[in-house]
């Protein structure tokens, strides 16, 4: 959405000081500007106030701020500055006025997407479904909190006909300030599982959680719901919109799954708007599910299922999920090294399993957020990972069994011995950082 900076004062009840600039989207991270953006600085563990000057040098076109724009360190004397009383809240402000500007039909087209699991991958082939027939906007990464949400509608542009927001949950009422934001009309809920049950308490509360963007969408939308997990179809109830189901006994759902020699899966797409082969660009054979629930938004978007077909095909995943790489040793490297939870880590050790290979090694990092359940879970994943022949190197978890290492370096030497003909895969929450390990695996030789 392009913006005057006047404007941007008016919907933030801010003052301009400065010249009047055209902004295009928003960023809240100085190291990220693509050039025109408002920069948004953002007070957490570091003060984003710190990196005006950087991002304005960066090629922002002009910032908010909490802080009078005098106060700014190093600030260019032409500098745009609207001063606001919280830079967040003027952030969700300008989400909801970039929400309002869509043309009404493009607003039968916003997609919220959430889940324990895969919302990340559904946001991916979602959007490269939408895109064969809808200019389509979509949350970049996992960008899918209250700075996320409002950054993917800024960053639409103004003749969007399709917008992708995906939002995650870190307690009660959090989707459903999101969906007041983001307002979709279409809603995908992937699966429940046991994550981030230190913060919530149960699954239960987990489901009640994600369930709030059921019951945020309108009468004349389409809630797209798992058939498959009894939490996630029983959320119909929460919602007086049409529900579309996917994966078993689901109304969309794959047949005659097999899986090709680079793990991308193969099936026959059944659905009411008829059946289509589909040879998917993602790996790993729970992505299946995760293509299913992208296939049934889609068509509720009025995609034919042919383009449907072709989009899945074509769609490429966020950074570090499922990536099959060769390292120099010549083993294969399987990075999913995003995050990690016991679904997640139970899907991505199945894939590795799949994989022909002499050896199979899984270096797992740490599943956070999991609270009293947290040994049990890990030691289970340990299990499931002898269990399918895969070997373990454990980095800072010894509840996984296996080879226990401290840090990236021991994973490194306990690696010492993989070649060709072998394979490993790396995973683990985003606070294990193990995609410095994948980064290494996969790199030139040292020396």
């Amino acid at each position: 959405m392009d913006l005057r900076t006047s404007d941007v004062a008016a919907l933030t009840g801010g003052r301009l000081v400065g010249p009047d600039v055209v902004v295009a989207g928003a960023a809240i991270d100085s190291r990220r500007i693509a050039g025109g953006e408002l920069f948004v600085p953002v007070v957490a563990e570091r003060d984003g106030h710190e990196f005006v000057a950087s991002a304005l040098g960066s090629g922002a076109a002009a910032t908010l701020s909490a802080r009078p724009a005098g106060q700014l360190a190093g600030l260019p004397p032409d500098a745009t500055v609207v001063e606001v009383g919280d830079t967040v809240a003027a952030l969700t402000a300008l989400g909801s006025a970039a929400r309002d500007r869509l043309d009404p039909t493009a607003g039968a087209r916003v997609v919220g997407v959430t889940g324990s699991v895969g919302k990340t991958s559904v946001k991916d082939l979602l959007a490269a479904t939408l895109r064969t027939r809808w200019r389509t906007q979509a949350s970049a990464e996992s960008f899918n909190n209250e700075l996320g949400v409002p950054i993917t509608l800024v960053g639409a542009p103004g003749d969007a006909e399709a917008l992708v927001v995906e939002m995650g949950a870190r307690g009660p009422g959090h989707v459903a300030a999101l969906c007041a934001v983001a307002r979709p009309a279409v809603g995908i809920v992937t699966r429940v599982a046991a994550v981030h049950t230190e913060t919530f308490g149960s699954i239960d509360a987990v489901a009640e959680a994600k369930g709030e963007l059921v019951a945020a969408l309108p009468p004349d939308g389409t809630a797209v719901l798992n058939a498959a997990d009894p939490r996630v179809a029983g959320m119909a109830r929460r919602s007086s919109a049409r529900v579309l189901t996917f994966g078993p006994g689901g109304e969309v759902r794959a047949e005659g799954v097999r899986l090709d020699d680079g793990l991308r899966p193969v099936f026959t797409l059944t659905s009411p708007w008829g059946v289509a082969g589909v040879h998917l660009g993602v790996r790993g054979e729970h992505m299946v599910e995760n293509a299913l629930a992208a296939a049934a938004a889609a068509l509720a978007c009025a995609v034919p299922l042919d383009s449907v077909a072709a989009g899945l095909a074509a769609a490429a995943l966020s950074h570090w999920r499922m990536e099959l790489t060769t390292a120099a040793s010549g083993a294969r490297v399987l990075n999913d090294a995003y995050n990690a939870n016991p679904t997640s880590m139970a899907a991505a050790l199945r894939a590795l399993a799949g994989l022909d290979a002499t050896r199979r090694v899984a270096v797992l990092g740490v599943m956070a957020e999991l609270g009293a359940t947290s040994d049990a879970d890990h030691a289970a994943v340990g299990e499931l990972a002898r269990s399918l022949g895969v070997e373990v190197v454990a980095v800072g978890v010894p509840a996984y069994g296996g080879v226990p290492v401290d840090d990236i370096d021991g994973a490194l030497a306990a690696l010492a011995g993989l070649g060709s003909g072998d394979a490993v895969l790396v995973k683990g929450s985003r606070v294990a950082g193990l995609e410095r390990l994948a980064a290494r695996l996969v790199g030139p030789p040292a020396g």
